[in-house]
C-alpha cells in the first residue's frame, strides 16, 4: 500500500505546494477471479518483474481461483477485491497564475454579503 506522506512528499520534490493526497478504498464484487485479473491487467496492474515467468500453466491458475474462491468467496458466489484509490492534488507557481491582493484591498464587507 502507498503510504500517503510518501505521496506528498514525493509531490513536494517535483515543487508542487498546497499539496492535498486522500485515498479512498473501493471493494469490488467479480464472478469469478477471471474477470478480475481481466480488470488487473486493464489498469495495468499485472506483474512487472523483469525475470518473471511470461504465461501461467491453466492447472495453476484453475488451482489459484479455486482457493482465493474457497477463502475470500462471498455467500453469493462472487469474490471480493478491494482497490486503493490514492487522489493527489498539488500548484505549482507559474509566472501567469494571478497575484493575490494586498490585505486589506478588498472593496466590499463579507460581513455585509452574510447579512
Amino acid at each position: 500500500m502507498t503510504k500517503t506522506g510518501d505521496v506528498s512528499n514525493l509531490m513536494a520534490r517535483a515543487g508542487f505546494n498546497l499539496l492535498t493526497v486522500d485515498t479512498d478504498e473501493v471493494t469490488v464484487a467479480y464472478p469469478s477471479m477471471w474477470e478480475l485479473l481481466e480488470d488487473l491487467r486493464d489498469m495495468g496492474e499485472s506483474n512487472a518483474v523483469v525475470e518473471r515467468r511470461h504465461f501461467l500453466r491453466r492447472d495453476t491458475l484453475l488451482a489459484a481461483s479455486s482457493i482465493y474462491k474457497a477463502l475470500h468467496g462471498n455467500e453469493d458466489g462472487t469474490i471480493p477485491a478491494t482497490f486503493e484509490v490514492v487522489y493527489m492534488i498539488g500548484w505549482k507557481p507559474d509566472p501567469s497564475q494571478p497575484k493575490p491582493l494586498e490585505r486589506g484591498a478588498g472593496k466590499t464587507n463579507l460581513k455585509e454579503v452574510l447579512e
